[in-house]
């Protein structure tokens, strides 16, 4: 099984550990307050993880997830992350992570940020869509009539291959919005975005979203500047 490594555990990412301990994988968590501060998370997730720093959980994943706020994002190690595929769960918010002119005026988009930042990287933005509860709660397995599918885009195939068979392994199906300049498809406040996954605009009550019905809602996406 992959050893995934998280930059970053608060609700999204403690909630991929878990889905990934709970799928068989290995996870080495990591925060900006050092690994004495996710002692309970750990203890609450089995043998299968352990805390680390940035640079080790970076060094010892397969997989690396950055899912920190996007002011941030320059923090990330370039090094340990040279030739590995990293998921970015970054959303774009001025009032917490000041002002980006080059996202305000949408001549690129968050997961281009970070993969200009590691250039020896390959990027797939995910996770970055659903409410972190609902996250926990869609899953479900292969075939299921059921199944939710979550937005991926990416550079490289291989790499959103890669993603792709992760997201199967943590229940959920993956709808490939094509390069991370597509991104903007499904960043906050789009038709795409968390909201699609409340049953009725009820956070409440998660419900599941398949590949048809985002694939759709991808395509009814606007730009901040045309909404």
């Amino acid at each position: 099984m992959t050893t995934v490594g998280l930059i970053g555990s608060g609700n999204i990412g403690g909630t991929v550990a878990r889905l990934a301990v709970d799928a068989g994988h290995d996870v080495v968590l990591s925060n900006s307050r050092g690994p004495e501060t996710l002692r309970d998370l750990v203890a609450e997730l089995g043998p299968r993880a352990r805390a680390a720093t940035p640079d080790e959980a970076a060094t010892a994943g397969d997989l690396v997830v950055v899912t920190i706020p996007l002011r941030a994002y320059r923090e990330v190690p370039t090094a340990p992350l040279a030739g590995k595929i990293v998921i970015d769960t970054n959303n774009y918010y001025p009032e917490r992570d000041g002002s980006f002119p080059e996202l305000d005026d949408e001549s690129t988009t968050t997961s281009e940020l970070l993969q200009r930042h590691l250039p020896r990287s390959r990027v797939v933005k995910a996770f970055n869509n659903i409410y972190f509860a609902h996250l926990r709660v869609l899953g479900r397995p292969a075939g299921a009539a059921e199944r939710t599918a979550l937005p991926i885009a990416g550079d490289d195939d291989g790499a959103k291959a890669t993603v792709t068979a992760f997201l199967d392994s943590l229940g959920y199906d993956a709808v490939d919005v094509g390069p991370l300049a597509e991104g903007w498809r499904f960043q906050r406040d789009t038709s795409a975005y968390a909201s699609i996954y409340a049953t009725d605009g009820d956070w409440e009550r998660p419900g599941p979203v398949d590949a048809q019905r985002l694939r759709a809602a991808l395509a009814a996406a606007r730009r901040y500047a045309d909404s």
